[in-house]
């Protein structure tokens, strides 16, 4: 304890406190206080002085906070000052180490005052060149949104710098500049307006009060409105109007065209021609260089229309007669072919179609121009076929002549032109002899055509091929029964011979007559019921049956064609009178006759 009193002795020597000290020390040695209590005493003296101590050193510190936060706050204050401003010195800090805090406070203060005059002086520069600009905008856009300014403002608190300023100066030039040339534009759009509508003969000022009815007034220029949506309306206007011309000069021109063929079709006079001679000449002219006032109305436009109107009428009644006679032309040559013309130009319908004006008679006269083209092509194509079916067809006369000829009993007679018709017979059997390969070769031919032009070679409307097919098929069927026949006649003849040798004599008239029965009535030169089969003509051929079908012999070519028309033979001959009909519907041979 000796030393603690000791050491405060020493910390205290030299002050008011040392003396104290001591003056107490001798206070104790008066009173004989204790060691202990003495020590105890300097004990509490040095606990309270450290407290005193450290209630100073903790005051100390809290001022040396603060300033470093005042300067700290002052030197962002004034480094944010300059960023927002775009100032580049930089501000100068002192050494910390030579300068004390008060110091740097009071060396950043005069600074950052220097700062805030400056940035309100820079606000009222924006806000200035701001209020420029907008209204500018309001003219050009017709447009002011407030809740917009004041948020640009707002933007620009944090941005004050020289560049940004330099920027919106720019801008104000620009929109300066686009203001005055704005106002350019819209008195050119004007004049182009004006002419437009003097050449189309459309009314001006009701044109242009449409987009803004300030166009249309004689005041100073600023007065007009030129705002985006009035140089849109203009501009659109001007394109619709340009387009009305392109379209007028292509219907007025479509409309002199067919004017100038009517008036050549018609052999108009000069005098109808006189009244459209401006037009004429206007027309020749490239879009922009037609600037007559009227030019273009829609009244001249209806004038010509009408003209064209008068005029088609007049050549429709004259066509009309064309097409007649075209026509006429047309069914002769199908008629020459045995081909059927087209039913779309039949004379009942197109003249219908030509009184109600549902066609027009120069579309109508080009069809049937085109048909009689296709006609003839077709029939040029047919040609070769339709030579051999003449062949055919005249082979089959001279075998059903032949037929008549063989059951003349004064066919031998020495009568006059007997030696004609003996030559015309021989010279029949010959050509008899060749109908089945003149009818292969006009199959394989026809056949031949279809494939080629993968349709059916149609006679008279129906197909050929059916013809041919049915003709060979029963033309096979009446050499079966002509086969048939001859096998009956020997059978009769052995039969006879028998009995002749059994009861020495020939049969009576009556039974011959029963063994005739038992051939279920079949007549050499006759069919079942006596008739003779008819002799054909060149204009049977193709008559239509709907019941008669193809034969089967057929069915493994009709391979690229589906239900078609079907031709009749029935009244075809096919060379013998023994064949009393054709085949029937469901494909049936002729009854055989019985051996009874």
């Amino acid at each position: 304890m000796v030393g603690v009193g000791a050491g405060l002795g020493l910390v205290m020597e030299g002050t008011s406190c040392g003396a104290l000290l001591k003056e107490l020390q001798q206070i104790w040695a008066e009173v004989g206080e204790s060691e202990v209590e003495k020590n105890k005493v300097l004990l509490d003296i040095e606990r309270e002085c450290l407290e005193v101590y450290r209630r100073k050193v903790d005051d100390a510190n809290r001022t040396r906070v603060q300033l470093h936060q005042s300067v700290a706050a002052k030197e962002a204050e004034v480094a944010s000052l300059m960023a927002t401003l775009g100032e580049h010195k930089l501000y100068m800090k002192k050494d910390k180490g030579i300068v004390s805090l008060k110091e740097q406070l009071a060396a950043v203060v005069p600074v950052l005052e220097n700062l805030k005059c400056e940035k309100e002086e820079r606000i009222k520069q924006f806000s200035d060149i701001r209020s420029q600009i907008e209204k500018i905008r309001f003219e050009l856009s017709e447009y002011n949104d407030q809740g917009d300014n004041e948020s640009s403002l707002a933007e620009d608190q944090h941005d004050l710098s020289t560049r940004k300023l330099n920027s919106y100066q720019a801008q104000l030039r620009a929109l300066q500049k686009d203001k005055s040339e704005r106002l350019r534009k819209v008195l050119e759009y004007i004049n182009e307006v004006h002419s437009l509508c003097i050449v189309l003969g459309i009314n001006f000022g009701t044109t242009v009060n449409e987009i803004h009815p300030s166009l249309h007034q004689n005041g100073v220029e600023q007065s007009r409105n030129i705002s985006d949506s009035t140089l849109d309306g203009l501009a659109s206007t001007i394109s619709k109007l340009k387009a009305e011309r392109k379209s007028r000069i292509q219907k007025m021109r479509e409309t002199m065209e067919s004017l100038c063929q009517l008036w050549k079709l018609m052999d108009s006079p000069e005098e109808e021609k006189r009244q459209f001679s401006k037009v004429m000449s206007v027309l020749i002219l490239p879009e922009e260089g037609i600037t007559s006032s009227g030019v273009l109305s829609q009244e001249i436009i209806d004038k010509m229309e009408a003209e064209v109107e008068r005029l088609t009428k007049l050549k429709t009644s004259r066509l009309k007669d064309i097409v007649m006679k075209r026509r006429r032309e047309l069914e002769e040559i199908c008629q020459n072919a045995h081909i059927e013309p087209d039913v779309s130009t039949a004379p009942e319908q197109t003249d219908a179609l030509i009184d109600s004006g549902l066609i027009d008679p120069s579309e109508l006269l080009a069809n049937i121009e085109s048909q009689i083209l296709k006609a003839k092509e077709e029939s040029l194509s047919r040609k070769d076929i339709m030579d051999r079916i003449n062949k055919w067809i005249a082979a089959c006369d001279e075998e059903a002549w032949l037929e008549e000829y063989n059951q003349d009993p004064k066919r031998y007679s020495a009568g006059r032109g007997a030696h004609i018709n003996l030559k015309r017979a021989e010279k029949a059997r010959i050509l008899v002899t060749k109908i089945p390969s003149m009818v292969d070769n006009l199959i394989n031919r026809t056949f031949a055509w279809e494939n080629a032009r993968n349709k059916p070679f149609l006679y008279d409307g129906g197909r050929l091929i059916s013809v041919l097919e049915e003709y060979r098929l029963s033309r096979q069927q009446k050499e079966e029964e002509k086969r048939r026949y001859r096998d009956q006649k020997k059978l009769e003849s052995i039969l006879l011979a028998e009995k002749e040798a059994i009861f020495g004599s020939k049969p009576t008239p009556k039974r011959t007559s029963s063994l005739n029965r038992k051939t279920n009535g079949y007549r050499p030169n006759g069919n079942a019921n006596g008739l003779k089969t008819p002799t054909p003509r060149r204009s049977s051929l193709g008559s239509a049956t709907p019941e008669l079908l193809t034969p089967r012999s057929y069915s493994g070519h009709n391979r690229c064609f589906g239900d078609l028309r079907r031709l009749s033979t029935s009244h075809l001959n096919f060379g013998d009178d023994s064949l009393s009909t054709f085949t029937s519907i469901s494909g049936s041979e002729p009854e055989s006759p019985s051996l009874g």
